[in-house]
């Protein structure tokens, strides 16, 4: 049985003139942890983005569950490409989510409404089914003193484990984090950090955009490193972070001096 999750052909992105995704493939096991790494500007926050078609391929293939997604057509400018329907990427955001760098919530609603919105409007879940999920997620994530809250009244380590609560709500069966302890104060990283890994431990099929290097080390099944919109190196956490072979790994590696591993 092919225990293959996802699988990226070719992965290209463009914005205009810039070329920032150049033909990565990659495939996801069922279960596995993976790790993306690279210097700021390399593509790896693109890849997940288009992954979730937050950003949509400029070219490529991704298949999910062994479906490829999209049909043959016409993408804008008349050139010849994948077309992707509002309702099939409806359903695979549903099964594919995603966790961002800024926590996205909505201002005028509570932790709690914000957790159930996703339920009520995309899955169609009844207010009282919705509110129960919503309540067992925020329990989860260690926010259950805070659901009449709002994210104003949160700290940024507390909206953003409101943010996952969110993801996890929809019981996707990939979940996308995309450097999620970036806008975050140092001293509320680890609380982030903590709910990430316990996710972690329950099996799920993770894909992790970081540059925390000490939590990539212990969380990942296997570490890709992007450099210039390519897969530079791939391989276990103790490969790719400990005993890189490419020259590009070693010397992004050692601008870090504090890896913790």
């Amino acid at each position: 049985m092919d225990e293959t999750v996802i699988r990226i052909r070719n992965l290209h992105k463009r914005f205009g003139d810039l070329h920032v995704v150049k033909g990565v493939d990659l495939e996801v096991k069922r279960g596995e942890r993976i790790a993306i790494i690279g210097a700021s500007g390399s593509g790896k926050s693109t890849i997940l983005r288009c992954l979730n078609f937050m950003e949509m391929p400029s070219e490529g293939t991704i298949e999910l569950d062994g479906k490829l997604l999209g049909t043959e057509g016409r993408a804008n400018g008349g050139r010849a490409g994948r077309i992707y329907s509002e309702a099939e990427l409806c359903a695979l955001r549903t099964r594919v989510g995603m966790v961002f760098q800024q926590f996205n919530l909505f201002p005028h609603m509570t932790v709690l409404e914000n957790v159930m919105e996703g339920l009520i409007t995309v899955k169609r879940t009844s207010k009282d089914a919705a509110r129960s999920r919503a309540t067992e997620q925020l329990t989860k994530v260690g926010l259950l003193d805070k659901l009449d809250a709002y994210p104003g009244k949160l700290s940024g380590g507390q909206q953003q484990r409101v943010a996952i609560a969110r993801a996890l709500a929809m019981e996707p069966e990939v979940l996308l984090f995309d450097e999620p302890t970036s806008s975050l104060d140092p001293e509320l990283v680890g609380e982030v950090l903590r709910v990430i890994h316990a996710l972690a431990e329950e099996g799920r099929t993770m894909l992790l955009v970081t540059h925390e290097l000490g939590f990539a080390y212990h969380f990942a099944d296997r570490v890709v490193f992007i450099a210039d919109g390519v897969v530079h190196e791939t391989g276990t956490a103790d490969e790719v972070l400990k005993h890189p072979k490419r020259e590009r790994t070693q010397a992004f590696l050692a601008r870090f001096t504090e890896r913790a591993f």
